[in-house]
């Protein structure tokens, strides 16, 4: 298997979650119009995307989703239009929607530059790994829905438990050094750097991303691995073929940190754990509580 079947193999049923590179780049602004002036039959693209138009309550407005949107149950009752970023024009037109929402990152580019130019309206929504970038998705999903002052409340909720989440873990000192595996192939290790889903979650959790000094994902060296001394390692669940602690921990590298000698490794759903959505606050604290245990304050 090429290394690029892997990552759409692995990347495909996370997520909302932004792993992939396209995601990596700057937030493009949101295309106009901001507004749906018909808003019957929305195509939503984007795990976070469709989370967030079913927190609002305004569900009904769906026409379709993407395969990364998987949460509420509900939503697998809508028809799937694709992975987010290997979308044909085709099958997001197949559903006739009368507006389309997209998470930035969907793709590739050429599949959404035709669907920019059909004539039904396309709104991108921008992608940031902190609690303002949840924020800012929010209220951009309710405005183009035609929601705002539910938008609005959903905002306010949202940002009270996302402070709340942070404020769990202000006191600790010692902090966790997390070194996030996106895959491990033929004993090569694919870590997050900055600018990445993985290291938003890790700081808003009162970790430390274990790595530095390059933004996205990168195949590490066994001395970048060694020198970063993860004391845990963090993976997502069910993305791509899975991992044994064992397999894991037979890693030399691996086995020579902190968190290889605890065998210290957590693992978490990548749609819940990346999504930075709703949710956000939630997967922050558990998190929190899988790197701190007792010292997380309610």
């Amino acid at each position: 298997m090429t290394m690029v079947s892997f990552f759409k193999r692995a990347l495909a049923p996370v997520v909302g979650l932004s792993l992939a590179f396209a995601a990596l780049l700057p937030a493009h602004a949101t295309e106009e119009p901001a507004v749906f002036a018909d808003n019957s039959k929305i195509a939503a693209i984007g795990g976070s995307i469709t989370e967030i138009v079913f927190a609002l309550g305004e569900q009904k407005l769906l026409v379709a989703r993407d395969s990364t949107s998987r949460y509420p149950e509900a939503a697998l009752s809508l028809p799937d239009v694709g992975y987010m970023r290997q979308l044909s024009p085709e099958g997001v037109l197949s559903v006739n929607p009368s507006g389309i929402l997209a998470l930035h990152g969907s793709g590739p580019k050429e599949a959404v530059d035709v669907l920019k130019k059909t004539s039904i309206p396309f709104i991108e929504v921008p992608e940031r790994y902190d609690r303002e970038g949840i924020l800012e998705k929010i209220h951009i999903v309710g405005k183009a829905l035609g929601a705002d002052a539910k938008a609005d409340a959903l905002a306010a909720e949202i940002d009270a438990k996302l402070k709340a989440a942070e404020k769990q873990t202000a006191s600790i000192k010692d902090r966790k050094r997390i070194l996030f595996i996106l895959s491990l192939q033929g004993g090569k290790i694919l870590a997050a750097g900055s600018q990445t889903a993985a290291d938003g979650i890790i700081k808003l959790s009162g970790g430390v991303n274990a790595i530095d000094g390059f933004s996205g994902y990168k195949q590490l060296s066994d001395e970048a691995i060694i020198t970063a001394k993860p004391d845990v390692i963090l993976m997502m669940n069910n993305a791509g073929p899975a991992v044994s602690d064992d397999q894991l921990f037979a890693s030399p590298s691996i086995s020579s940190t902190p968190a290889g000698v605890a065998r210290k490794v957590v693992r978490m759903d990548g749609g819940y754990l990346l999504g930075f959505g709703p949710r956000t606050a939630d997967a922050i604290h558990d998190l929190a509580v899988s790197l701190y245990g007792g010292q997380v304050t309610d």
